[in-house]
């Protein structure tokens, strides 16, 4: 009887970094709503619209961001918005609103707010690599060729 018993064998492909090709896309965050500029980056990066998507493997492609010091905050975000970090020191918490760090580093806004929709593990840690952000409109990775990509 248990000789009868067909089993089916089924393979499961898992991707590999090897495996995918290196894809450029140019983002121009001139206007464009942070939060929704972040989400569509971190897909993007950690290959969620890639048919061989794998949770545990780096499938995504490298983005290049640019103006990031003319996108923008819905409503009173701007004004509530603060950014925690912390010595691990005692008395080593500082806060710095969302408009000094925009002033100092328009960068660091796209920057974290990417990397705080990234898995928080090593795997997130080699993702927020493939993110380039630079303030004006030039950038140094026009020998990759870059796509580019509209984003809504």
């Amino acid at each position: 009887m248990k000789e009868s018993i067909k089993k089916s064998v089924r393979i499961t492909k898992f991707a590999k970094r090897e495996e995918n090709p290196n894809n450029w896309y140019v983002v121009d965050a001139d206007g464009k709503v942070l939060g929704r500029l972040a989400s569509e980056i971190a897909k993007r990066i950690r290959g969620k619209y890639n048919p061989q998507f794998t949770p545990n493997s780096d499938v995504g492609d490298w983005v290049i961001v640019i103006n990031a010091d003319k996108v923008r905050l819905t409503g009173k975000r701007a004004e509530l918005k603060d950014y925690k970090t912390h010595s691990r020191y005692p008395g080593g918490q500082r806060i710095r609103s969302y408009k000094e760090v925009f002033e100092a580093t328009p960068e660091k806004v796209i920057q974290l707010a990417v990397k705080r929709m990234l898995p928080k593990t090593k795997l997130g840690s080699t993702l927020i690599n493939k993110l380039k952000v630079y303030k004006g409109t030039e950038h140094p990775h026009t020998a990759q060729k870059p796509v580019a990509l509209n984003i809504l």
